[in-house]
Order: C-alpha cells, then structure tokens, then sequence
C-alpha cells in the first residue's frame, strides 16, 4: 500500500516530500490594540480567520511578536512587529449545493450577493450545510480557501437573520486585498434598521466598546473595561407612529455590533430576540430581526477603482414596515 512517502527510481533511500507551502505575512500592530489579547488582536487583522485558527497559529509556534513566540493570552501595547506564517487550508470538507444566489454584480475579480434573511454564511456548530459557502461551492468551483476550507472566498459576514449585500472574492489576490481593507476599516458599510422608539435626534454616534456577556457567553454586551473599541454612527431615515427607521454606519466590525449599540442607546431594533422587547408593540408585524446591509462601498480589488453596490430591502422587511407605519401613535399621558 502507498505510505505517502516519495522514494527514487532505483529503490534507494526515501526522498521525503516537501512540506506544503506557507504564506508569511509581516505586520505592525495599531494603537487600537493596545491592552488586547494577542490573539483578539491578530483575529482583527485577519477577518477571513475565525479566532480559533488563529489561536492555533499562535500554540503551534506560527507567530512571533518583535521575534520572540509569545503565549495567545499576551496583551499587547500596539507598534509591535508580528510575522505569521500561515498554513495552507485543509483539504475541504464542503458539500457544494445548489442553492439560490441573488447576484447583484460578477466579474472576474469578485461576487456581489444580496443575501436572504434567513440564510447562514459558513458551516458551524449545529450546521454543516445549507449555507452560503455550500452554494458557493457549487456555483463558482475556484474560489480560494485562504480563510479556510469552509469559507471559500468569503472575507466578511452578516447573522443569520440579517439580509443584504455581501461581497466574495474569486481570487487570492482579491481576498488578500479585501480582507486588507475590511481589517484597515477602509470598506463603508450602511445598515437599515428599524427601531423601537423615537430619537430625540436626528443623528447620533454611539461609541461604546463591546465584548462577551459576563453570564452569557453566546452575547455580546457593553463592556467598558474589557471590550473592543467599537463606533456606530446613526441618522433618522423616516419616523413612523412608534418607530423609525435609521441608517446605521459601522466604523468597526464587532459582533451584534448595530443590535448592542442600539438596544444600548434604548432604541432595540424590531423583531431582535436577543436584545429587543418581546411582546412590545409592532413585534407581532416583524418576521425577523429588521436589519439590512443596504450599501457596501471599497475599492475594487480588481480595478483599484472605488464602487459602491446597494441591495434592495426585501419584502419581509417592506412589509413590516408598512405595517408599523400604520399603527396608531401611542397615547399621551396627561
């Protein structure tokens, strides 16, 4: 049976075969890391990672911080040198499916999808397809797996129940550029959300840093002391009897980042499980959580040019809306 060992033509001794090829990469840590893990640091520069991977780089000797192995749990001042070494992807495990895609633009270079609500972006814990990757897989077989052999070409993500436009790489060159600038903040991302409550104003910022729950480790919650530094800025777009719907522009990435910050500021969004208010009116009108990824704009990884793409608002989120444009204001106390 093969052993997996290359031998030479004549029988003699074993000629080993080479170790699959690695990608060093050189980087200097921002001030924005500083009193970070090092490992929630480097999981920020690489978003097309998850944090688990990236931990692993660290226990298996792949990182040096200003040339020394530094534990994943080392916090870190910011200006430091980092050189990774990234191991190739592991052979993928990922059934392609055929599932619907919404395409809003494709070229050589990248994919533009508005995604469904209800739709899950990668393979995780309790489900292994039916998801983005999955059709992915089926519909464009060359995508690179840099972020891993389930995530192929995929260098952002949005929850389950959040609609809109999303972008994929089709090459390594494009998925180096824009996993790049999702980690330099350097992509403009515009959310619709609607609100319980009416603001005072009709703008605002919230920024709020953000990690895990104490008690809850599947939450995220305001955490002034240990969070990620994370900004969202907001403007009214339309005021209803009891809601309104704002526009919602995130400066940094973190998880449930819109849904924390909102609910946070007392304006959770409609149809939220985790941070809303059950029961409270217009919840019965929300067939999921009424979020949408409206615009994405960057420079094309292609072209170098900057292009801007906008997903339209579904019509779950179309009908809710109306319907809580037509509910009676609340009555005034007297």
């Amino acid at each position: 049976m093969p052993d997996g060992t290359a031998h030479n033509a004549e029988g003699g001794s074993a000629i080993p075969e080479p170790e699959p090829p690695t990608e060093r990469v050189e980087l200097v840590l921002g001030p924005e890391a500083r009193g970070q893990r090092l490992d929630r640091a480097l999981a920020d520069r690489f978003p097309e990672h998850s944090r688990t991977v990236v931990t692993a780089w660290i226990r298996d000797g792949r990182v040096e911080v200003d040339g020394e192995p530094r534990a994943a749990k080392t916090r870190v001042e910011g200006g430091e040198a980092v050189v990774v070494r990234i191991p190739p992807p592991t052979p993928s495990h990922l059934e392609p499916q055929e599932l619907p895609l919404d395409v809003l633009h494709e070229d050589e270079t990248i994919l533009v999808i508005a995604k469904p609500p209800g739709l899950t972006v990668h393979p995780g814990a309790g489900q292994r397809d039916g998801t983005l990757a999955n059709a992915l897989a089926w519909h464009l077989k060359d995508l690179p797996e840099l972020g891993g052999s389930d995530r192929p070409g995929i260098v952002h993500r949005l929850d389950k129940e959040t609609s809109g436009v999303m972008v994929v790489a089709r090459t390594e060159a494009a998925q180096r550029a824009l996993s790049a600038a999702f980690a330099e903040r350097t992509v403009h991302k515009t959310y619709l959300a609607v609100v319980h409550g009416l603001p005072d104003d009709d703008r605002g910022e919230i920024d709020l840093p953000i990690g895990r729950a104490p008690h809850h480790r599947t939450k995220m919650a305001i955490r002034t002391e240990s969070g990620r530094p994370s900004f969202t800025a907001w403007e009214v777009e339309r005021r209803l009897p009891r809601h309104a719907l704002l526009r919602c522009l995130p400066r940094t990435g973190r998880t449930h980042q819109i849904r924390v910050h909102l609910a946070y500021r007392g304006f959770p969004i409609v149809g939220d499980p985790t941070y809303g208010r059950p029961g409270a009116p217009g919840e019965e009108h929300a067939p999921r959580l009424l979020l949408h990824a409206w615009r994405l704009a960057f420079r094309h990884p292609g072209t170098g040019e900057s292009v801007s793409f906008e997903a339209p608002l579904p019509q779950d989120f179309q009908t809710a809306l109306g319907a809580l444009a037509a509910l009676p204001p609340p009555r005034r106390r007297r």
